[in-house]
């Protein structure tokens, strides 16, 4: 993304002769109202672009699902070098750039994406797994993760141990959980409010 057409020629000419798909735009706000399609991608960013800037479209792209960024600019400085490398960039190369550490920093945020990609795809299915849970299931969860027995979580929900573990052995099916262990790591994953422990104040 860059305001010169020059620019987003030669870059996207450059990334044709290694096989590498583009499609520039001029402006952040163009970008932001493009539908994209759901592939493997990075951002290739400038810092100075009409309206919102590069930096200001990454601190807006922070809360979503969106491709690594790589911050390519003739403008940068060390402030926003700082700045962009917290807020997670793969690179930050000044103009002009060796098609070497392009290529590098590319193949890097490739690699980065994937496993994202990964990742929010374990995330989305475990949601839907506890998205099939009861609400007295999504009760049960919490005290069994947190280390509650089978009798101290039904004493606390005011049913029957032999109702708990019914609950229960439906919330192991329902989540794919093989083991109380994986059920553990699934909760974490999902950032499941945990009851306090007993006898804590």
């Amino acid at each position: 993304m860059d305001d010169d057409a020059r620019v987003r020629r030669s870059l996207a000419n450059l990334l044709a002769s290694f096989d590498i798909p583009t499609r520039a735009f001029p402006s952040a706000l163009e970008y932001l109202n493009c539908e994209l399609p759901d592939l493997l991608s990075c951002l290739i960013l400038d810092i100075n672009l009409p309206g919102l800037s590069g930096l200001a479209l990454q601190q807006r792209l922070v809360s979503q699902q969106h491709p690594p960024i790589i911050f390519l600019t003739g403008h940068g400085d060390v402030p926003s070098s700082v700045q962009a490398m917290k807020a997670g960039a793969v690179d930050f190369l000044p103009k002009p750039f060796h098609k070497d550490q392009l290529l590098r920093a590319i193949d890097e945020a490739f690699q980065r994406h994937a496993e994202s990609r990964v990742i929010h795809a374990e995330l989305a299915d475990l949601n839907a797994r506890y998205g099939r849970l009861t609400p007295r299931e999504r009760e049960v969860l919490a005290l069994i993760v947190a280390g509650r027995l089978n009798k101290q979580a039904a004493a606390e929900l005011g049913i029957s141990e032999i109702t708990c573990q019914v609950h229960r052995g439906q919330i192991m099916r329902k989540m794919s959980a093989e083991s109380l262990a994986d059920l553990v790591r699934m909760a974490s994953k999902l950032q499941i409010p945990l009851p306090k422990r007993l006898g804590s104040s």
